[in-house]
């Protein structure tokens, strides 16, 4: 077996292992309902509110940073949906016998994660406008990661990645305007 074969090996096996591992927090009825709603918020409700409480609190002063994470919003959306049907990776509910789903997914496979792609990726472009948002918006983004995860629907990888994607088309769109 080659480095790179047994380093993607390695890399499964820790995916595996802290999926079960946050998935066991399902048994605990608080936790499973938090994870739920948090990912129910991340389908879009949290940044839709978001950018509406931006509009009607400084109205025309928001035009902009509003339209920018709509923009942001779409272009994730397309590298999601690109991905998603470029890669077959099964959900960890799906793939692992021992992994409950917590709630069900929005499409059939597993990588990356959109939720966090746009979490992330929002947070990001909201965070440049109105840096006092950062309190609230950075951990709403960790919650909406680790529910994933939790809820059985993602990897850790997933997850990981999807931030990555994220951030990196946030951080393209500034360098573009």
């Amino acid at each position: 077996m080659s480095r790179i074969e047994s380093a993607l090996v390695n890399l499964q096996r820790w995916d595996e292992r802290a999926c079960a591992r946050l998935n066991r927090g399902l048994r605990y009825r608080l936790l499973r309902h938090v994870f739920r709603a948090v990912s129910r918020l991340g389908d879009g409700v949290f940044w839709y509110a978001l950018m509406l409480a931006l509009l009607l609190r400084d109205a025309l002063e928001a035009a902009l940073p509003v339209l920018h994470m709509l923009v942001v919003g779409l272009v994730c959306t397309a590298v999601y949906k690109a991905l998603k049907r470029g890669t077959f990776r099964p959900r960890p509910f799906q793939a692992l016998a021992h992994i409950d789903a917590g709630i069900a997914p929005l499409d059939r496979f597993s990588f990356p994660s959109g939720h966090t792609l746009h979490a992330v990726a929002f947070t990001l472009v909201a965070m440049i406008y109105y840096p006092g948002l950062a309190a609230v918006l950075v951990p709403f983004s960790v919650l909406v990661a680790a529910s994933r995860v939790t809820l059985g629907l993602h990897y850790p990888s997933d997850v990981i990645a999807g931030a990555a994607l994220g951030a990196a088309i946030a951080l393209a769109s500034f360098a573009l305007t």
